[in-house]
C-alpha cells in the first residue's frame, strides 16, 4: 500500500482555510492534512516538523508572507529530509502579478477558491510527485534525482523572490527609495553616519538588523525586508533570508556536500553562510 500524501495549508482567514481544505478534502481524498495554520513562522515550523509533501502557502499573511515562509522553508530544510515539499501560493493578485507564477513550475490557486483551479492544482502536484517517486529517489531521500528536484524547487523560488513588483506585493511595502550612501545608526545619544562602504554585512537579529563593518558592529531598528531595496544589489549580495554582504568583501568561498557555501571575509574573521538558495551566486569565471 503507498503511503497517502500530506499536505500542510498556511492560511491566516480562517473561513478560507476551512473552504481550502474540505476542496482538498472532496477533490483528493488520499490526501492527508498533517497541518492548517494561520500565519507564516507557524508554517515554517510546521513544515520543518511534519515534512509534508506539498504546502499551501497564503501569500500574503501578518509578519512572515507566504513567499518568506516558502524561502525559510527551503533554507532550513534538513539535508536528510529529501525533495522539498511542492509549493503551492493561494493568493488574490490580479493577472499582471500572476505572470511570475505562470513561468515558474510552483503552483497558485486564485482566491476565491474555484474548483476547476483547485482540480487542476490537485493534478498538477499529483502528477510532480508521481514523477518524482519514478524517478527512482534512493531509501534515505538524498539521491542524485532528489538533489535534480532540490535545484529545480530552488530555482524556481529564486525567480519568485526575484520577480518585478511580486515581493513589494506580498508585503504592500511602499516604492523604494534612492539607493543608501550611508547608514545611520543610533549609539547612546549620538547618531553614528556608516559609510555604506564600510559595511561588510547586514545581519538581521530579533527586532534589529546587525550592522557589521571592520572596526565595530552597529544596531539599527530598519528591518531587513525594508533596507534590502535601499541597497545596491550589483555590491550587496542576500545570501540567506537574514544575511546581506558586501559582495568585495568575500575572500573565499567553500561549497559543503549539502550545497551550502561557506565565507571568509577580507579583513575579518567572522564567517558566514550562504543557504543553498544563493549558493548559485557563486561560481567559477
Amino acid at each position: 500500500m503507498k503511503p497517502r500524501a500530506r499536505a500542510l495549508i498556511a492560511e491566516d482567514e480562517p473561513l478560507l482555510a476551512a473552504n481550502l481544505q474540505s476542496e482538498l478534502e472532496r477533490l483528493w481524498p488520499e490526501l492527508e492534512i498533517v497541518a492548517n495554520v494561520r500565519h507564516g513562522a507557524a508554517a515554517v515550523d510546521a513544515a520543518l516538523a511534519q515534512r509534508p509533501d506539498v504546502v499551501f502557502l497564503d501569500i500574503r499573511m501578518p509578519g512572515m508572507t507566504g513567499l518568506e515562509a516558502a524561502q525559510a522553508i527551503a533554507e532550513d530544510w534538513p539535508d536528510d529530509a529529501g525533495a522539498l515539499p511542492a509549493i503551492v501560493f493561494v493568493t488574490a493578485y490580479d493577472q499582471y502579478a500572476l505572470q511570475a507564477f505562470e513561468h515558474s513550475a510552483v503552483d497558485y490557486v486564485l482566491k476565491p477558491i474555484q474548483n476547476e483551479r483547485l482540480t487542476q492544482t490537485c493534478t498538477r502536484v499529483q502528477t510532480a510527485l508521481k514523477s518524482r517517486a519514478a524517478a527512482g529517489e534512493s531509501r534515505d531521500g538524498v539521491g542524485p534525482n532528489t538533489a535534480a528536484a532540490l535545484d529545480a524547487t530552488l530555482s524556481q523560488l529564486r525567480n519568485l523572490l526575484g520577480a518585478p513588483g511580486l515581493a513589494a506585493a506580498a508585503t504592500s511595502s511602499t516604492p523604494p527609495a534612492a539607493k543608501l550612501s550611508v547608514i545611520q545608526a543610533s549609539v547612546g545619544t549620538a547618531i553614528h553616519m556608516v559609510p555604506i562602504a564600510d559595511v561588510l554585512y547586514f545581519e538581521a537579529a530579533d527586532k534589529y538588523v546587525r550592522v557589521i563593518t571592520a572596526q565595530r558592529e552597529y544596531l539599527i531598528r530598519t528591518a531587513l525586508r525594508e533596507l534590502l531595496p535601499l541597497l545596491d544589489d550589483t555590491r550587496f549580495w542576500q545570501i540567506h533570508r537574514g544575511t546581506v554582504v558586501r559582495a568585495d568583501a568575500i575572500a573565499t568561498a567553500v561549497r559543503d556536500e549539502s550545497g551550502k557555501v561557506h565565507l571568509t571575509l577580507r579583513g575579518h574573521t567572522d564567517k558566514l553562510v550562504a543557504s543553498r538558495l544563493y549558493a548559485h551566486l557563486f561560481k567559477a569565471m
